[in-house]
């Protein structure tokens, strides 16, 4: 069975965690949604890893193919992620920086992301991030259901697939999603959250005139 995926999106940047817990056998399970006060209530991956009754992945997350469905293939494994070098595009050789932005230009045309290396934002505060991310997935599900919106554009969002009423098979997967810029926004939860994301968010600004970045998004 895989394993669940937590994925949190932060303005223009995207960062995954996977869980590394094991999964335990269960019996199968639908996810519960509950509307009320425009809020939804769901099981979320997390529960239903850590719950002892799993023994099969649940019918809401099972997709089958019939012979109609188009047949995709794995990405090539000499097509990796797009890498773009920050220091390169600030400080490198006229040649370094304008091959720079071809990459970044290809990035934003045929990926629509790329993995950024040797930026302002440093190593200790992306830890102390990616700590309050998890953190934010460990809390008690109440807690976390307060973000549970029933309208995908809101700017704080806790969920599982993209819409559970209407998705037919739903990712296996635990998001939240923030939109800091224009408007900054946070969680409440966990204490720490909102400090590392404040300063995250000022670093990663300092790099979108270079980056161009709205360009790509």
């Amino acid at each position: 069975m895989p394993r669940p995926t937590h994925i949190c999106s932060l303005s223009n940047f995207l960062f995954i965690f996977t869980d590394l817990t094991s999964i335990m056998a269960t019996t199968a399970s639908e996810v519960g949604q509950v509307q009320s006060n425009n809020k939804k209530s769901f099981t979320s991956v997390k529960a239903l890893t850590e719950s002892p009754k799993l023994t099969s992945l649940p019918p809401s997350y099972t997709y089958t193919t019939n012979s109609d469905d188009e047949i995709v293939t794995d990405p090539e494994e000499d097509d990796p992620i797009p890498v773009i070098d920050y220091s390169l595009l600030v400080a490198g050789t006229p040649d370094q920086r304008a091959k720079t932005i071809q990459d970044l230009g290809r990035a934003c045309e045929e990926w629509g992301f790329f993995m950024l290396t040797n930026y302002l934002v440093s190593k200790s505060i992306m830890e102390k991030m990616v700590d309050e991310v998890f953190g934010f997935f460990n809390l008690r599900e109440e807690e976390k259901q307060e973000y549970a919106g029933k309208d995908v554009m809101e700017p704080i969002r806790y969920g599982t697939s993209s819409n559970v009423s209407m998705d037919k098979v739903l990712f296996w997967r635990d998001f939240l999603k923030i939109v800091v810029h224009p408007e900054f926004h946070s969680p409440q939860k966990p204490p720490g959250f909102r400090f590392y994301l404040t300063l995250f968010h000022f670093f990663s600004q300092l790099l979108r005139p270079s980056l161009m970045i709205d360009h790509c998004w």
